[in-house]
């Protein structure tokens, strides 16, 4: 018999293993929904996020936090927009169809030019719908930045590249080396508070309100050397704030804490990967207790292969592809996307079948 899913993969700790097999899996059943940094790659969840934000979540009736870094957190806050459907597909569109003369032959843009720019899509995209994000009646908003410390709290070229570098050498040797330099900065909108304890690293959580939000999304998204660092966001100590997804590239968090509830996770792999540089340390890729509580939603890598280049849209195209060969590239890949949805509907309707769950 030919496998029920041929593009998803859901994957389960063994915590919701067992929930689902004794209950399946209910909207009620979720507490908390990461959204992984990773650029470009987070379109390959755009038909899932629509499924789950407009139509499948809100039937839980309950407090659902939601906690992003980079595109995680547009993602996020997009979704507690008045109307998720259609501000997802806004930005989606948006993103795909986004330029900065990086293409083949063109000037690459500084730092500053990208950050001015960004910053007024934000407001463009955000601005009117503020309160509502801030104040959902249900979805919690969790913004990630990484707050520099010692020589990268400061401004300048040079201190960024030592720092970084410093960075760069400490994490190999141990994780716990990331907070030497960079403080994990949780921006959380106001109601009820994230329902996680942190141990593993420096960690500030302050609300998440009008004079902030700006800021600490640009912050969440500002790479190094590809954006400017945003300095003295309201509610944090003076200071550069960078790419939340530095310190919490994939969330990996201690998720089997929580005093109740599973985590849902669209994610664009498998792997749920500490830190930005953790990337290329594979013996931090895999599952740990953490995710116990866990079902992550993430493409086949046999159905990725099948996507325009055989790769989920990812930042190098912005230098390899012309922009119109970009555009289209992406398009295909989130139009064909909406075979995970599909297939996540399916498991649900079919009685949510725990035998087709894979390991994390």
């Amino acid at each position: 018999m030919l496998p029920a899913m041929k593009a998803l993969h859901i994957h389960a700790g063994e915590r919701a293993r067992r929930h689902i097999t004794a209950h399946g899996l209910r909207p009620a059943d979720v507490h908390l929904v990461p959204g992984a940094a990773g650029g470009p790659k987070g379109l390959i969840l755009h038909h899932l996020d629509q499924h789950l934000f407009a139509h499948w979540l809100p039937l839980g009736g309950h407090t659902v936090h939601l906690v992003g870094a980079s595109i995680g957190a547009w993602r996020m806050a997009t979704a507690a927009m008045p109307d998720p459907g259609q501000a997802l597909s806004r930005f989606a569109h948006a993103y795909i169809h986004q330029q900065f003369g990086t293409g083949p032959g063109l000037k690459k843009p500084s730092p500053t030019e990208v950050s001015a720019a960004f910053a007024q899509t934000l407001l463009d995209f955000f601005g009117a719908d503020l309160g509502h994000i801030l104040h959902h009646p249900r979805w919690r908003l969790h913004v990630l930045t990484a707050a520099g410390r010692q020589v990268l709290r400061r401004a300048g070229r040079r201190r960024t590249a030592l720092g970084f570098g410093g960075l760069a050498l400490g994490n190999v040797l141990s994780r716990r080396a990331v907070g030497a330099f960079l403080e994990r900065t949780v921006l959380s909108s106001p109601g009820e508070p994230l329902p996680l304890r942190f141990t593993d690293l420096p960690t500030r959580h302050t609300t998440l309100d009008e004079a902030n939000f700006m800021p600490a999304m640009q912050a969440s998204c500002s790479i190094p050397f590809v954006l400017d660092p945003v300095r003295d966001i309201p509610g944090t100590p003076r200071g550069n704030h960078w790419d939340g997804g530095l310190v919490d590239y994939h969330l990996h968090w201690p998720y089997a804490s929580m005093p109740e509830g599973l985590v849902l996770y669209p994610h664009f792999q498998r792997q749920v990967i500490p830190g930005w540089l953790d990337k290329t340390l594979r013996w931090r890729h895999g599952a740990t207790p953490a995710l116990d509580n866990m079902v992550l939603l993430a493409p086949n890598p046999e159905w990725v292969r099948t996507l325009p280049g055989g790769k989920l849209p990812d930042r190098h195209d912005f230098l390899s592809l012309a922009h119109t060969e970009r555009v289209a590239a992406w398009t295909e890949a989130v139009a064909r996307s909406a075979q995970l949805a599909n297939e996540w509907q399916d498991w649900l309707a079919r009685g949510c079948p725990a035998s087709e769950l894979q390991a994390l």
